[in-house]
C-alpha cells in the first residue's frame, strides 16, 4: 500500500470513527434550540399542495436549507478513499398529510447509476446508520431506507438492521423524482407522513426523528462505476422535524381576558351610575 492510500485511509477512518461518534450523541438528544439549521432538517408547515413534481419551485427556493458534511463508508468493504458528494444541502415540508424532502448535491456529470438515499430510525431503538448494523457491543435497530436511482427515476422503500439485510419492502410508500442541471442534482422525496407500516418511520408534527444521508457517483470510469453498493459518501445521524401545527389556545384566553374586562367596566359603570342616583 502506497504511502497517499496510506493517509486517505487513516484519514478516512478517523473521520468516520469521528461521525460515528458523534452519531451516537446526536441521536440521543434533540439539538439545542438556535442550532437546528446546522444538525436538523425542518420540515415546514405549508397549506395545499407540495412541489414534488417541480424542483424549481418559489416554495423550494424559499427555505433555508441545512448542510450536512458526508464522508467515505468505511465500515464495510469494497471501501474507497474518496467520494465524489463532500456535502448536501436539505430542505423540507409538509401540509399535515404528506411530506417532502430536498436533497440538493453537487456532482459534475449526469451518470445513469447516480443515485441518492435517505435513512431514518424505525421505533426508538438505536441503530448505526450504517444500515442499522450492531457495533461496539450495541444491537442495533431497524432502519428504513428511501433509495432513488437515475436509472429508473423510481424510489424504492427499504429495509433493513444492518449489513446484507437490505431488501425492498412489500409495500412501497415513498416516491421521488430527480433533475441534474450545471453540476448540480436535485432530488425530492415525498411521501405520507404516517403510513401505518410498522417497518417505515412515522412522522408525527413535532416530534424529532433521526435522519442520515447517502450518495453514489455512477460515472463510468474505465468502464466501471465509480462507486456503487457499498462504495459511498455518507453522513451520520442528524435530525428531521415537522412543524406542528400552530398553537391557537392562547387566542382563547386572549378573548376570555377580554370578556372578562368588558363585564368588569360594566360592573363598575352599573356602580358608579347607582351612586350618582342616590
Amino acid at each position: 500500500m502506497g504511502r497517499k492510500t496510506l493517509i486517505n485511509v487513516t484519514l478516512g477512518t478517523i473521520l468516520m470513527t469521528a461521525g460515528f461518534g458523534a452519531a451516537w450523541a446526536v441521536a440521543s438528544d434533540p439539538p439545542p434550540d438556535g442550532e437546528t439549521s446546522s444538525v436538523a432538517v425542518r420540515l415546514y408547515l405549508t397549506e395545499g399542495s407540495l412541489p414534488t413534481d417541480d424542483l424549481n419551485a418559489a416554495a423550494w427556493n424559499s427555505i433555508q436549507p441545512s448542510e450536512f458534511k458526508l464522508a467515505p463508508q468505511v465500515h464495510w468493504p469494497d471501501r474507497i478513499q474518496e467520494v465524489t458528494v463532500k456535502s448536501v444541502k436539505v430542505r423540507g415540508m409538509h401540509n399535515g398529510r404528506d411530506l417532502a424532502v430536498m436533497l440538493e448535491y453537487d456532482d459534475p456529470s449526469e451518470d445513469v447509476a447516480d443515485a441518492a438515499a435517505l435513512e431514518f430510525m424505525v421505533g426508538d431503538q438505536k441503530a448505526h446508520f450504517a444500515h442499522g448494523q450492531g457495533m461496539l457491543q450495541v444491537e442495533g435497530g431497524p432502519v428504513n431506507i428511501w433509495y432513488w436511482k437515475k436509472e429508473n427515476g423510481k424510489a424504492t422503500d427499504m429495509s433493513a438492521k444492518g449489513f446484507k439485510t437490505l431488501r425492498a419492502q412489500e409495500r412501497q410508500d415513498v416516491s421521488a423524482t430527480g433533475a441534474w442541471q450545471d453540476g448540480t442534482w436535485r432530488v425530492v422525496f415525498s411521501r405520507p407522513l404516517q403510513t401505518g407500516d410498522e417497518a417505515d418511520v412515522q412522522i408525527t408534527p413535532g416530534e424529532w426523528r433521526n435522519v442520515a444521508f447517502a450518495f453514489w457517483d455512477g460515472q463510468l470510469v474505465d468502464g466501471v462505476e465509480k462507486e456503487k453498493g457499498s462504495q459511498k459518501a455518507v453522513s451520520s445521524w442528524w435530525y428531521i422535524r415537522a412543524e406542528p401545527q400552530p398553537d391557537n389556545s392562547i387566542y382563547g384566553y386572549v378573548v376570555l381576558g377580554i370578556a372578562i374586562a368588558a363585564g368588569f367596566e360594566f360592573f363598575l359603570v352599573r356602580k358608579i351610575r347607582k351612586g350618582n342616583q342616590a
